[in-house]
């Protein structure tokens, strides 16, 4: 599928559940990695994914394209467009979108368990977990402002 065919299934979409045009542009966004797509307000154009037309067919993208639309359409009328706002809730369940899409294996890469620094503070004994390096010569414990020390 090209970004030819997609505009003019993101057209039919729009105005099948919608009963509204889509008048801006819909295509492929090859960079897209973690999202089935996204809708840019300050161009109101929708970008796809491809790798999840080419994981999960037709029927998935057809999801994320309404999904999208409900951004779209939200946006254009000034109502709440987010995922959190009402109206956003409301619209995506009459038309039968998914709220979330099916995550691709292998996109994310998951964070080994084990790569954590321990502190500890010397005042009242507070333990500290952290991915990242504290420098314990500048940070001090948040609850009594005691030194910390690796462990």
């Amino acid at each position: 599928m090209d970004d030819q065919k997609v505009q003019m299934l993101v057209e039919e979409l729009s105005l099948e559940y919608f009963q509204r045009p889509f008048v801006n542009r819909a295509y492929f966004n090859h960079r897209l990695r973690t999202t089935g797509g996204r809708y840019l307000t300050h161009t109101n154009d929708i970008e796809l994914n491809i790798k999840y037309y080419e994981e999960f067919g037709l029927d998935e993208l057809i999801g994320i394209i309404k999904h999208e639309l409900c951004h779209y359409h939200l946006h254009i009328q000034g109502k709440g467009y987010q995922h959190r706002d009402q109206d956003f809730k409301v619209l995506l369940k009459k038309v039968g979108a998914p709220r979330f899409c099916q995550p691709i294996e292998g996109l994310k890469q998951k964070r080994t368990t084990g790569s954590y620094r321990h502190y500890e503070c010397t005042g009242c004994g507070l333990q500290y977990r952290r991915r990242r390096k504290v420098d314990i010569n500048r940070y001090v414990c948040g609850k009594c402002k005691g030194r910390l020390q690796e462990k």
